[in-house]
């Protein structure tokens, strides 16, 4: 017996049946690949560098010094940020002093409040296709997931009557990502009601990851704890990896009622403690000052979705337009090819790199995720080599249906 199979024996039963992450083993193969021109479409972080100003305040920070511990709940300051940030675009109130919670990225966020209100068997509702946590984060405290299902049909939008059919007595919390990762999916103001009514109508907690709000493209973004009884009720996630250009920085934050927050907190002060104050320096900056540096940002995230929507379309790969995030979630069902094996062969004989959409849960089956988090040239070669690939693969298709 080698030593490594000996040691398994002391790993917990619940973390040994957890899967890796679907993204990471496939990058793996990427990683191998090092140096052979291969374009990537698939690692969802901005390709943008955090604007200099932002920078600047962390550069200043640390040459003032501030290099110590601070509240377990974060720096006033930047929580007073948040306060307002969150008024102003998302429309709900929350008081600084108790009512946010700065934590380590919008993951350390999901996870306290996993934490902090799932008991053992406690239902946890959540969409599919889903980013790659969200299950297994559930199972990390013995809770069990349940996944309802959206559809390209309908734009990966979540629907009160996916819902309802999904819901069974033990039900705890709806678990909600809009707009989504890994679809882009997300939910008109009239959707939401309707699922803000089911949450009330069945007791339901919400944890409401908006991480991708501020790139919405078409319509505006709704918060669910913006609509009528959803604040008391609903756990409001979000951070700035995304629209910011934040992700090294791992800095988000938890707003909600005084008692959910106040939960929360226990668990964080006893695991992390607190976040980097040279990061919440640099935060403080990017919601005072940095609203200009997102919205160009988000126009050439809408000019790339464009032309990524449009050109898998065009090579015969049926895509809806995302109304936000910065992916796409390509039908590739055309090629006869299942979503692995279309994500490695087109690695393999084009050197574009996606993610097999199974990786994001079963509904992503016969799908592949493609980010647009590229440069806008980077995206015109990919199309062009993916075009070629799709092309053989069509052409393999129809001559084996003569």
């Amino acid at each position: 017996m080698s030593n490594d199979t000996a040691q398994q024996r002391w790993v917990a039963a619940h973390i040994a049946g957890l899967p890796r992450s679907g993204i990471r083993d496939f990058f793996e193969l990427v990683a191998k690949m090092k140096g052979q021109d291969v374009i990537s479409l698939g690692v969802g972080e901005p390709d943008f560098v955090t604007p200099w100003h932002i920078r600047e305040a962390a550069i200043y920070a640390l040459e003032k010094g501030k290099t110590h511990y601070t509240s377990n709940l974060g720096m006033l300051e930047l929580r007073r940020a948040i306060s307002d940030y969150v008024a102003g675009h998302f429309g709900v109130s929350y008081r600084p002093e108790d009512q946010v919670l700065v934590t380590v990225g919008v993951s350390e966020a999901l996870d306290l409040a996993f934490r902090a209100f799932c008991n053992p068997g406690d239902k946890v509702l959540y969409h599919s296709p889903c980013y790659v946590s969200y299950h297994p984060s559930i199972a990390l405290v013995h809770a069990q997931g349940i996944a309802v299902p959206t559809y390209a049909k309908d734009n990966f939008a979540l629907t009160a009557e996916a819902l309802r059919a999904a819901w069974e007595p033990g039900c705890k919390i709806l678990m909600l990502n809009l707009p989504c990762n890994p679809t882009g999916g997300t939910c008109t103001r009239d959707q939401l009601s309707e699922i803000a009514e089911f949450a009330r109508e069945k007791d339901l907690l919400v944890f409401s990851d908006e991480i991708y709000s501020e790139l919405t493209f078409e319509g505006q973004h709704t918060s669910i704890a913006s609509l009528p009884g959803m604040a008391e009720r609903t756990v409001f996630l979000h951070g700035f990896s995304k629209a910011f250009a934040m992700t090294g920085w791992r800095i988000g934050y938890a707003c909600g009622p005084e008692a959910l927050i106040d939960a929360m907190m226990k668990v964080h002060q006893y695991s992390m403690m607190c976040v980097s104050i040279v990061s919440q320096e640099a935060a403080i900056e990017a919601l005072t000052h940095g609203w200009d540096s997102v919205q160009a940002m988000r126009e050439q995230y809408h000019r790339r979705r464009d032309l990524l929507v449009r050109r898998f379309n065009e090579m015969g790969l049926k895509c809806h337009s995302p109304r936000g995030s910065f992916y796409t979630f390509p039908d590739i069902t055309a090629t006869g090819l299942d979503e692995r094996t279309f994500a490695a062969e087109l690695l393999k004989q084009e050197k574009v790199a996606v993610v097999p959409g199974t990786a994001f849960g079963e509904g992503g089956r016969g799908h592949v995720r493609a980010c647009f988090a590229t440069a806008y040239d980077q995206i015109i070669e990919a199309c062009d080599r993916m075009e070629r690939f799709v092309a053989a693969q069509l052409g393999k298709s129809d001559t084996g249906n003569r």
